[in-house]
């Protein structure tokens, strides 16, 4: 079947009405991998994402209207995909507990937004194989991998999309993928071979989705090989809305931390200790800085960083 080709099916909607302010596109938009993502587009005010679910694909549709979330959904699995509508907009993010106050930065952001919540997508392994491909890459070269391979080898999204989509590949499909394929999609052999091994681990990966805690969740995923805390860290955060993931071992992010919160750059050490403050909400306070508006003054030519992910 063509990528082109429109695959017709019956839409089925729903109303979510949270219980609190939401920024919908602020929450949920940042499951998005890049504007080419073929898994997710933001169109118009309205959150499109093909999704893998166990029945087969689903394209869902988000959309703010006088303070409740417009749902709709199509393909096998839209009843699936309208059950997640809740959890993706935040519904059990809990903030209990959580104090901006101990710096006017994030005091500030948090007060300018009432609406960011934690979304989470329950979708462990989709989280885990974006994550993989961004080890050690830019993020300009992982997004291209993502789009290369799952628009070869996921589901075509059905439904009226505004432009072609694509649900995941699952475990068993990116376990088959061929070396070429990787190769043409500019995935080197160490990440490549541990998405196949993780796809072999399959069950592993979502036992993880119901381990207790942070640490059990970490402890599980750093068992597949290839897989260390950056990307741990990075699949909690979407698969799970984690509040306190942080993903050491980024480029860029302990710098940005730094920065907005001490003026200077920092390393993952200084970072850390920046953060223990808000314990328990490190990830939220790292999603306000990030919507703070402060930024590092440019100084010189934009590069293609060396990244430093270990894993």
């Amino acid at each position: 079947m063509s990528i082109a080709e429109p695959l017709v099916s019956t839409p089925r909607e729903t109303v979510h009405r949270p219980g609190r302010p939401l920024d919908l596109v602020s929450t949920v938009g940042v499951l998005q991998r890049g504007t080419k993502d073929p898994t997710m587009l933001v169109a118009h005010g309205t959150i499109w994402r093909a999704m893998r679910t166990p029945v087969g694909p689903a394209t869902l549709a988000l959309r703010m209207h006088s303070g409740e979330v417009r749902a709709t959904a199509w393909g096998p699995g839209a009843e699936h995909a309208l059950d997640s509508v809740p959890v993706l907009c935040g519904a059990k993010d809990d903030d209990d507990g959580f104090d901006p106050s101990p710096h006017p930065v994030v005091a500030e952001a948090a007060r300018r937004n009432p609406g960011l919540r934690l979304t989470r997508t329950g979708a462990v392994f989709d989280a885990l194989a974006g994550a993989i491909l961004e080890q050690k890459v830019t993020s300009l070269q992982a997004y291209g991998a993502w789009r290369i391979l799952v628009t070869r080898f996921g589901a075509r999204a059905p439904g009226p999309t505004p432009r072609p989509m694509c649900a995941p590949p699952g475990p068993e499909t990116w376990r088959v993928i061929p070396s070429w394929a990787w190769h043409r999609a500019g995935v080197q052999p160490p990440q490549s071979r541990t998405i196949v091994k993780a796809a072999a681990r399959g069950d592993r990966v979502e036992r993880a989705l119901h381990a207790a805690d942070g640490a059990a969740r970490d402890a599980l995923l750093t068992s597949l090989p290839g897989v260390g805390p950056w990307t741990a860290a990075e699949t909690r955060i979407r698969a799970w809305g984690d509040p306190d993931a942080v993903s050491v071992g980024d480029f860029h992010l302990a710098h940005e931390v730094g920065y907005a919160l001490t003026g200077s750059r920092t390393d993952d050490a200084g970072m850390l200790a920046l953060l223990d403050p808000w314990t328990g909400h490190r990830q939220r306070v790292i999603r306000l800085i990030l919507r703070s508006g402060v930024v590092e003054p440019r100084r010189g030519p934009r590069l293609a960083p060396e990244d430093h992910r270990d894993r």
